[in-house]
């Protein structure tokens, strides 16, 4: 099973909002996750970014593939080196 770091979209119409989420990759992208971490919501400005750096490195250990998106925001938040 190969686990992914990825966003998962919430919001209305034209107001995005994400949840940072751990999940299978076959599952599909608002479906089914193994647990959350953190949050994005681009709309403010400066964009507000919530992750927790704990479980974060911990899934990045045991293997999670983050995304692109994912690991800007994972760098922009200071959980992994630039």
């Amino acid at each position: 099973m190969a686990v992914k770091i990825r966003l998962k979209r919430m919001g209305m119409k034209k107001k995005p909002f994400y949840r940072v989420i751990i999940a299978d990759e076959r599952s599909p992208r608002d479906g089914r996750f193994i647990e959350e971490i953190g949050y994005y919501n681009p709309m403010t400005n400066p964009a507000e970014i919530k992750i927790d750096g704990e479980r974060a490195k911990y899934w990045v250990g045991v293997g999670a593939q983050p995304t692109d998106t994912v690991r800007i925001l994972l760098k922009k938040s200071g959980v992994i080196e630039k």
